[in-house]
Formats: C-alpha cells, structure tokens, sequence
C-alpha cells in the first residue's frame, strides 16, 4: 500500500523487496547497510527493532543507531481469543480466575518464539499473575490452525489472523490489547476494561531510512506518508485489517522505537526467553 502511494504520489515505481529469514535481521541489515540517499527504505516492525536486540547475541545492525526514523505508519493491537469448546471462558476476567485455578495447564500458541505476538501473551500473563505454557509455531498460520483443532487452548495475535475466525464463531475473543476498543470487533471488550487496568500491547510497522539520509529527504518522506495516513480510503483498509493508521513526525517515531526496546529488554529479563 505504501510503495503504491509513492508511486502515485512521485511518478516514480517503488518496488518492494522482501528480504525473509532470522526473525527479520536479513531484511534490518540490508536495509541499515544501503544508500543513505531516499531510494531505500525499510519497513519497520516491532519484532527485528525492539525485540531482536534483546534476543540475538549478535546483530549486524544496531535498530537505535543503524536508521533514521521517518514515520510511524500503524499500530497493530493484538487479540486474545479462545476455543470455546475447550475453554470454559466468556471475558477476559474468567480467562484469568481459570488460569490461576490451573497453573501451566492452559496452552497458548504463538507465531513463534520472541515475536511480539508471543511477548504481548508474556506481558499479558506476567500482568495477569498466571502461569501458562506459550507454545511456539512457524508462523501464526499452523498456531491458528492447532488452536482450532483443540491442540491448544488460545491464542494471543494480530486482529487480521484471528479476526475471521471470531466472526464465523469458531473462536471466542476476549479482549483487544489496545487502549480502545476497534472498529473490526466494537463489541469485544479492551483487556484494560474487561481484566487488567492500564493494560497495554501490541505490535507497530513504520518506516526508515539508512542513518544518514539528509534530513530535507526525511521530512518529505515523513509529509508524503502522513498525507497517505490521513486519506479516508486508506484509512478504511487498514481499520478493516485491523490496523490503527498512526503518522506523527520522525522524533517521535524514534522516540517510540527507544522506548520499546527498553520494554521488550525489561519483559525478556524478566520471562527468562530464550531462543533455545
């Protein structure tokens, strides 16, 4: 969506180049190792710039040094959901009495070990006080799959997976991470409202350049993406997947990418993860 954007916006094809493997850092380290002239950028997640750097021993790039911020495109919340003929609970308050009656008995699966969709279940169950065994996949897809066929009990993970599943009733939501509620699921409950005040997650993509890119480049990237963000149309598409349309200058893109991974090296500490 972007890339067509920039394409409309400059008369000038952006091509996107998918970089797979080691969690995201084949694609940081591409990105933080261009040009630092406009004509590279990189799409940002949460999971290589705040999390890898308190999961890899070693990194080829350094996400606080190694780029320039340039904007904050979404906010991803995530959901808790469950198999409701496995577990015996309607909101996110009897999710937790459950698991405290059943320490280490309730599986919740994940996309795989260190992503934020399997941090944000940590912080969850950290903040909750339960004990509960996070299951690591390949991907959300065989997580998604197993927790429908009663493998596992639940399942923390961005709205755009789990969303269909919740509106065919084949799974149950109990609570969206975000400080309010979203337009995909009005009616399911904040986990601040329904269990746990002041509870916060999820996962963010943006955008950045190499560190370097002269700043008038930044601040046009910054302005072209913040007009794209405010379009109604575009708006519309990524509420529908389940994504908070964000924007704001390239300062406090930095300032949120700072803040992260300080968050994430707090949460690995303290959960003891591994990628073991």
């Amino acid at each position: 969506m972007v890339a067509q954007q920039l394409s409309n916006a400059w008369g000038q094809p952006a091509v996107v180049e998918n970089r797979p493997g080691a969690g995201g850092n084949i694609g940081a380290e591409a990105g933080a190792k261009a040009a630092p002239d406009g004509y590279t950028l990189t799409l940002a997640a949460a999971g290589f710039m705040a999390v890898n750097p308190s999961l890899y021993p070693k990194l080829n790039y350094d996400s606080a040094s190694d780029f320039q911020p340039v904007a904050l495109l979404v906010r991803a919340p995530l959901l808790l959901v469950v198999n409701p003929t496995k577990v015996d609970a309607t909101t996110a308050r009897d999710f937790v009495q459950l698991a405290k009656r059943q320490p280490g008995k309730i599986a919740i699966g994940n996309g795989g070990t260190g992503t934020a969709q399997h941090l944000g279940g940590v912080s969850f169950a950290l903040a909750a006080g339960i004990d509960v065994a996070h299951v690591p996949y390949k991907g959300s897809a065989p997580a998604t799959n197993d927790l429908l066929g009663g493998v596992t009990d639940a399942q923390f993970d961005n709205l755009v997976t789990l969303v269909p599943f919740v509106k065919s009733g084949k799974l149950r939501a109990l609570g969206v991470s975000s400080k309010q509620r979203v337009s995909a699921l009005p009616d399911v409950p904040t986990l601040s409202e329904a269990a746990l005040p002041g509870f916060e997650d999820g996962t963010w993509y943006g955008i950045v350049a190499p560190r370097g890119t002269p700043q008038p480049i930044v601040e046009k990237l910054n302005a072209e993406l913040r007009r794209m963000l405010a379009q109604p149309d575009t708006q519309q598409k990524l509420l529908s997947m389940g994504l908070e349309p964000a924007g704001g200058t390239a300062a406090e893109f930095g300032t949120l990418i700072h803040s992260e991974i300080a968050k994430y090296r707090d949460i690995v500490r303290k959960a003891h993860v591994t990628l073991d």
